[in-house]
């Protein structure tokens, strides 16, 4: 039985709200909504995210994990996305000289879960990761 997928509310922290801000809404071209000098919501993809200041309090070391071969960023954050609009946002992404962590590419090719990922980091080192399934029916599959 198929339910209906309420969208999500993620609130991050950041320790450059200006240039967060413009990442979201000029890089990534997410809609603002409400805001304070200390916070901003945007319409990431149909999800409710929150940019909050909060001031860098020291150098974390970044943590990975080996998948495909790749060092996956951990924490990270996304969205699945359809199949097209992954493809259009990833050329919209390299016209835009994203530092891509790991750079576009298709995992599981010709194989159950076949998906299209990529992961960056936004302005205050918080990593995204994008997905798309080239059947969508697959996003759970084993």
């Amino acid at each position: 039985m198929e339910k209906n997928i309420q969208p999500f509310h993620l609130a991050i922290p950041v320790n450059n709200l200006k240039a967060c801000r413009s990442f979201y809404r000029d890089t990534l071209g997410c809609e603002e909504g409400r805001s304070s000098d200390h916070w901003v919501d945007f319409n990431f993809f149909g999800h409710q995210l929150v940019i909050h200041y909060q001031p860098k309090i020291s150098e974390e070391s970044l943590h990975t994990n080996p998948v495909d071969g790749k060092d996956v960023p951990v924490p990270h954050f996304g969205v699945v996305l359809s199949w097209e609009d992954f493809h259009s946002l990833s050329v919209q992404l390299i016209t835009k000289q994203i530092d891509f962590v790991i750079a576009p590419y298709i995992r599981f090719e010709g194989l159950i879960g076949e998906q299209a990922t990529m992961f960056f980091y936004d302005p205050s080192g918080n990593a995204l990761e994008f997905k798309a399934f080239r059947d969508a029916s697959q996003l759970f599959a084993k």
